[in-house]
């Protein structure tokens, strides 16, 4: 008698995926040439919806993303992850499609590779910005930061949330929240009692990255990532929106070496929304 047929990858089911599969997700990263990230991925699971397939033929995933839902407004697609040995079988599509039946009609946003960019583009995707990754050794500025910032305490939280509320457009206060725990450090801008910034350092492989990075102009987002920088003496890392160009020129000067960009991309919504003048780095990127 016959076995039946194995089912054919973009036939296998897609399922909800838990903090059990952290270990799981932290192999893609690593198949896939990036830092194993299980800091990341378990921040992203528990704020989140994971979805995946499981592999057929022994333990560990064929794929993985995370949804982050912002309410009714807005959900972001992130770690868009298709092990390497069943790419280009139809999978990134198949999950893609069970996460756009899953949302319904909300609007959603990612961020794709070059390589990812064109099956976005097939679901209706639009770009609407980029980002430009920094990576290096931060070199210190003779002179004193134009701005004052400080350790976060845990009385900002607040005050962070309704910022990022301005900046952002949506409710984050589910990942806010979880930033003082996800940090290795969080600082704060402050002038007359008021907030005007707030930025995180967090660990990815060897490096530290940077983001959010929520600044009320350059000057005060560079007074933030001097002072987490000088905090760390691992490599620099960030993911920073095009359209700061001064501060994307000021990092290459302290030392770091442009890297990889991504498409900022949106589905049922004409652009982000909030104010992209204060938006200068996200809390994570990682789209397929």
């Amino acid at each position: 008698m016959h076995s039946p047929s194995p089912l054919p990858l973009v036939d296998l089911p897609v399922r909800r995926l838990t903090r059990g599969d952290l270990v799981s997700c932290a192999d893609l990263s690593e198949d896939r040439g990036w830092p194993r990230d299980e800091h990341r991925w378990g921040l992203l699971l528990s704020a989140g919806t994971g979805y995946g397939i499981a592999e057929p033929a022994g333990t560990g995933l064929v794929a993985a993303c995370v949804v982050t839902s912002y309410g009714p407004r807005l959900a972001a697609v992130g770690m868009m992850l298709v092990a390497a040995r069943h790419a280009r079988q139809g999978i990134a599509r198949r999950l893609m499609r069970h996460v756009m039946e899953e949302t319904g009609s909300t609007p959603l946003a990612l961020y794709a590779t070059p390589e990812g960019q064109g099956l976005y583009e097939e679901f209706g995707f639009a770009q609407v910005g980029r980002t430009e990754r920094v990576l290096g050794r931060f070199r210190a500025e003779d002179r004193p930061a134009a701005v004052t910032t400080r350790p976060a305490a845990a009385d900002d939280l607040q005050a962070m949330v309704r910022l990022d509320l301005t900046v952002f457009g949506i409710d984050r206060t589910h990942l806010i929240a979880r930033l003082p725990a996800f940090s290795d450090r969080l600082r704060v801008a402050e002038e007359d009692g008021e907030l005007t910034g707030y930025a995180a350092l967090w660990p990815s492989g060897d490096a530290h990255v940077v983001g959010p990075l929520i600044a009320r102009d350059t000057a005060t987002a560079k007074a933030l990532v001097a002072a987490l920088a000088a905090t760390t003496d691992r490599p620099l890392r960030a993911d920073v929106d095009a359209r700061h160009e001064e501060l994307l020129g000021w990092l290459v000067e302290r030392g770091l070496e442009p890297g990889s960009r991504t498409a900022v991309m949106t589905y049922g919504i004409e652009d982000l929304p909030g104010d992209a003048t204060r938006r200068f780095a996200p809390l994570t990127i990682a789209t397929g």
